[in-house]
């Protein structure tokens, strides 16, 4: 089955890609990265007709998950976070602090582990999880037949920063290289930030991953 991205929409101060991805027919839905402005997403998704049945973050850091729990409350869908992440969720008021200035509510409450070949379903569409360290030690990237959810792990010419808690560039390198290049070159990667490119397009000219 295809998948349909039927909302992108960049959220929060950090402007985070929220992508809500899913099934055309059965108009099922995930949504990916809920960084902020939880109530403009809300809209999004009614005014599609939309039924979410999962909500997921790549990571933990506070730019991809403050409206996690206001989208869990108005759709009833579970969270999924990977456990190797929870750890960064008590950093999550501190870090809105010290990068925004901000009092960011609380975490929000995770359901589900998101660990390594987990699936998430919406409707015939389905999004199989790799787990992607470097940025962040639970990182995620969410692959379908169609596309790649890389989070912060790989950007259109880039890859995520490591200097954070968790970070480590060396593995990072390591899991683009082997891990995100070995997927079909034609596949189209979806960021947390920034435009879509390809992973054709990073193998062959990425500064710091590619074979240029």
């Amino acid at each position: 089955m295809s998948l349909e991205i039927f909302v992108h929409r960049e959220v929060g101060p950090l402007a985070c890609n929220c992508y809500v991805v899913g099934d055309p027919a059965s108009m099922e839905a995930i949504v990916i990265d809920p960084g902020d402005d939880a109530d403009l997403l809300a809209e999004d998704i009614a005014t599609k007709g939309l039924t979410i049945t999962a909500i997921v973050a790549t990571h933990a850091h506070f730019d991809h998950i403050v409206a996690a729990g206001r989208l869990r409350e108005l759709t009833g869908a579970p969270f999924h976070l990977s456990s190797l992440d929870k750890p960064l969720l008590s950093w999550m008021q501190e870090s809105g602090r010290m990068f925004l200035g901000l009092e960011l509510p609380p975490p929000p409450e995770v359901d589900t582990d998101a660990s390594e070949g987990d699936v998430l379903v919406a409707g015939a569409v389905s999004l199989e999880v790799l787990h992607t360290p470097g940025h962040s030690p639970g990182s995620i990237t969410l692959v379908h037949d169609d596309a790649v959810f890389s989070g912060d792990t790989l950007f259109a010419g880039s890859i995520g920063r490591t200097d954070l808690p968790g970070g480590d560039t060396e593995t990072l390198l390591a899991v683009i290289r082997n891990k995100l290049f070995s997927l079909p070159e034609h596949l189209p990667v979806y960021p947390g930030h920034g435009p879509a490119t390809t992973l054709e397009r990073e193998r062959a000219s990425n500064p710091f991953v590619g074979d240029q």
